[in-house]
């Protein structure tokens, strides 16, 4: 048990080291967020921001920082409602969540592979194309032809959890309350796809490189 310890702390360490070499927060800020990190967000979403299951937690890797940061304070002032992170962020100050979404944002997001919705797929023409039937735009004009989003204004999906993606739709179509301009077109968009689209289009987008 001690020697498994041991080299888990040594493998911490040689990790963070290597992380701190190509961030661009000072030293202290980042020793201070990479405790942060290793206290309250690697059990979810890892240290390097690559969360393994996407029913618990999203990837958060690469992530535009400003975007992470704007969230991280939606959930501290009850604008975005999850009980985990609203308790979390409770605990954050300003500075915190700028560094946090610094931090995050210089990680290396690990690609993942759509299941069935490839080339041609119902996916990816709802990503590309939209659906004109029933009135729903293309997700690529506003999150980009690869998915990587538009700093400070829309956030990157590729390579996300299809499951994280598909939760959050339903999110959107469920909600009552619109408190954003962003949060009120996401669910005029959410209510016009049916379950299966929504799961055809999530998946499409897990395997966008």
């Amino acid at each position: 048990m001690h020697t498994k310890n041991f080299f888990f702390t040594l493998f911490l360490m040689l990790f963070c080291s290597t992380l701190f070499a190509e961030s661009s927060l000072d030293k202290q800020q980042f020793l201070n967020t990479q405790k942060i990190v290793k206290n309250v967000c690697m059990a979810c979403h890892g240290m390097d921001g690559n969360s393994l299951n996407g029913k618990i937690a999203p990837k958060i890797a690469a992530q535009n920082a400003k975007y992470l940061a704007i969230q991280l304070k939606k959930f501290k002032d009850g604008v975005r409602k999850n009980a985990v992170m609203q308790g979390i962020a409770a605990s954050l100050s300003s500075e915190d969540m700028d560094n946090l979404g610094l931090y995050f944002s210089e990680q290396k997001l690990q690609l993942s592979a759509a299941k069935t919705n490839g080339v041609g797929s119902l996916g990816e023409k709802i990503f590309r194309a939209g659906i004109e039937s029933s009135g729903v735009p293309a997700c690529a004009s506003c999150h980009g032809p690869g998915g990587h989003g538009v700093p400070d204004l829309y956030p990157r999906l590729n390579a996300q959890h299809s499951e994280y993606i598909y939760s959050q739709l339903n999110v959107f179509r469920l909600m009552e309350d619109q408190p954003s301009a962003s949060y009120a077109s996401m669910r005029a968009i959410s209510v016009k796809l049916t379950d299966e689209e929504m799961k055809a289009v999530a998946d499409y987008i897990q395997g966008l490189q």
